[in-house]
């Protein structure tokens, strides 16, 4: 039975060489290529006739819209919707790449290290631009909140500033690790059941399960991982 790990191995599809550099065309490439594909489709398709009485499509385009605007209002409030279409792309982009990691033969680039830490080091340093041009010498407020007493700077900055720096780090941990354990836990029982050829109608029911569990989780590391990203671009808004 092959290693549960060998499902995250990034496999070249088209070799490439540039300057001595590998920038082959892999199969990570290929499914983030797909998610925007298909997202994209889904939208142009879906609000091309924008009917009064919406269809099926247009119905679920209208909720995820109104869904990751409701998260930007609740979280940075009105001033945030000017960053409605990074984090609406933001949360379409990770929904999709979860997804597309349980179909068949698919690839989950978001249980790898390099593509969540770029979106997540994206927003983190969108998030210091947005602080500085909103606030100005007040951003560094964030690492001393008004009203704290001076004799606590030395214990309190260093804090503020290790924590602040972490933002990206959890971000990109929290949605590595899940998508890693339950695809894990799907390729074991999914070796179990082929060892256990008629025997694995109970395994095969267990993986189904886990299937349904999985797709739920993808949803909602997607939900997490934008919430997260606005309440940081809230805090950059309002500031201390």
């Amino acid at each position: 039975m092959a290693s549960p790990m060998d499902q995250f191995a990034i496999k070249p599809i088209v070799p490439l060489s540039l300057g001595g550099f590998d920038v082959s065309f892999t199969n990570s490439a290929l499914f983030m290529l797909a998610s925007v594909f298909i997202a994209s489709a889904f939208f142009i398709s879906a609000t091309r006739k924008r009917a009064m009485v919406p269809n099926a499509a247009q119905s679920m385009a209208e909720i995820a819209y109104k869904f990751v605007d409701g998260i930007i209002v609740e979280n940075a409030g009105e001033r945030g919707r000017v960053f409605f279409p990074y984090l609406f792309s933001i949360f379409l982009f990770v929904m999709m790449g979860n997804l597309l990691g349980l179909v068949p033969y698919g690839f989950t680039f978001t249980s790898h290290v390099a593509a969540v830490g770029a979106l997540a080091l994206l927003g983190f340093f969108i998030g210091i631009i947005t602080g500085i041009r909103c606030q100005g010498w007040g951003f560094l407020h964030t690492f001393f909140p008004k009203g704290t007493p001076w004799v606590a700077a030395p214990v309190m900055i260093p804090i503020e500033i290790i924590s602040y720096m972490s933002r990206p780090f959890s971000l990109t941990v929290r949605l590595v690790a899940n998508m890693m354990v339950g695809h894990v836990m799907l390729k074991v029982v999914g070796g179990f059941i082929v060892m256990l050829g008629v025997f694995g109608v109970i395994p095969m029911l267990f993986a189904a399960a886990i299937l349904i569990f999985e797709m739920g989780i993808a949803l909602l590391q997607a939900y997490i991982f934008t919430v997260l990203s606005t309440v940081y671009l809230g805090d950059a808004l309002k500031g201390h």
